[in-house]
């Protein structure tokens, strides 16, 4: 990768990049159906909202290539923070480049020096170049645990019921 690689907090102006690599990311993971994210929203809670939530883009001579969206989490069993990584994204022009590993070590950086426990994150199971990689810089999978969900619907329903 050129050493003209870049990564900064992103900013309230980067919310159509942001949004544009959200809708690609969602595209490659087949799941275009499920962003309804608008660049207001991400505006809105990703720079105006005080709720934990922050953005890195990486950038090559002002070109964005990649990106990576994150929040603190807290680990019980460490009584430390971490990080949640909610999305690493990278261009398909800029993949095998450098770019993902630069912005994962960033992170790793982020949690050193805010002295937090963990970088976490999530992958799906089919894609085996990005598992293989995350092998590669020292990530370990915890096939024993499995994500689980509620999305709004099923939060109104079970608040509800109550």
């Amino acid at each position: 990768m050129s050493t003209n690689l870049k990564i900064r907090p992103a900013v309230a102006s980067d919310a159509a990049t942001l949004l544009g690599f959200i809708r690609e990311l969602a595209e490659f993971e087949k799941l275009a159906h499920e962003v309804h994210a608008t660049e207001a929203d991400l505006r809105r809670t990703l720079f105006e909202e005080n709720n934990g939530t922050e953005a890195l883009i990486a950038e090559v001579d002002g070109k964005a290539l990649g990106s990576a969206i994150f929040f603190k989490s807290y680990s019980t069993f460490l009584a430390k923070p971490g990080i949640y990584l909610e999305d690493l994204y990278v261009s398909p022009s800029a993949r095998s480049a450098g770019v993902g590993g630069a912005l994962l070590k960033h992170l790793a950086k982020m949690c050193l020096e805010r002295n937090y426990g963990r970088l976490e994150w999530s992958v799906l199971d089919w894609n085996e170049r990005a598992i293989k990689f995350y092998r590669s810089v020292g990530a370990v999978g915890l096939d024993e645990w499995t994500v689980q969900r509620m999305d709004e619907a099923a939060l109104r329903k079970f608040a509800g019921s109550t």
